[in-house]
């Protein structure tokens, strides 16, 4: 058990990275879908580096990142088995659920952007980049705290910061509005 730490410590290092890729690729896929709807040759030269950008973030950095923060998380959950007997982790394991679901769900909007073909708005990216902010914030709060009820207070907490975010996108985009380039 004395190796416990560095596993745990890769977990985290490797948890944080996949985090970096999903608050990041959504932002890519802002100014892709921005670049998408510029005029050539500014949309040909935009659009190629971006998708290039996107690539390596997604298949370097995120999946790589996902894959091994799982790994690691089984290997915990091999070494301390009674975790699995907690409330606690149970619910932590649902949120991680919902954030491989998040992980596949960008994954097609991924796909669909590498081939040139915009179906959301840039809008929407915007919004959904805060998702994985989302399940940060819960499983943070779950696994420090180590309670299933205070989770509830998590949820209060990440509805609360929904509302904030969704203010100050309305603020930003009337900025922006008034000024393109803010």
């Amino acid at each position: 058990m004395e190796y416990y730490n560095y596993i745990k410590s890769f977990h985290l290092i490797f948890v944080i990275t996949w985090f970096a890729g999903l608050f990041y690729i959504p932002r890519l896929f802002v100014y892709q879908i921005e670049a998408f709807h510029k005029p050539s040759p500014d949309k040909e030269i935009l659009g190629d580096q971006l998708k290039l950008m996107a690539k390596r973030l997604w298949y370097i950095i995120t999946w790589p990142s996902a894959i091994l923060a799982t790994i690691f998380a089984i290997w915990l959950l091999v070494l301390q088995p009674y975790w699995l007997e907690q409330p606690w982790m149970h619910v932590k394991l649902a949120f991680v659920l919902l954030l491989f679901v998040y992980h596949f769900k960008t994954h097609q909007y991924f796909k669909q952007l590498q081939k040139g073909v915009v179906k959301k708005t840039s809008n929407f990216m915007r919004m959904w980049n805060e998702g994985a902010t989302f399940i940060l914030f819960a499983v943070v709060f779950l696994v420090v705290l180590k309670n299933a009820i205070n989770w509830i207070w998590g949820v209060v907490g990440i509805i609360v910061l929904g509302i904030l975010i969704m203010i100050g996108f309305k603020v930003y985009k009337r900025i922006r509005d008034k000024n393109p380039n803010a």
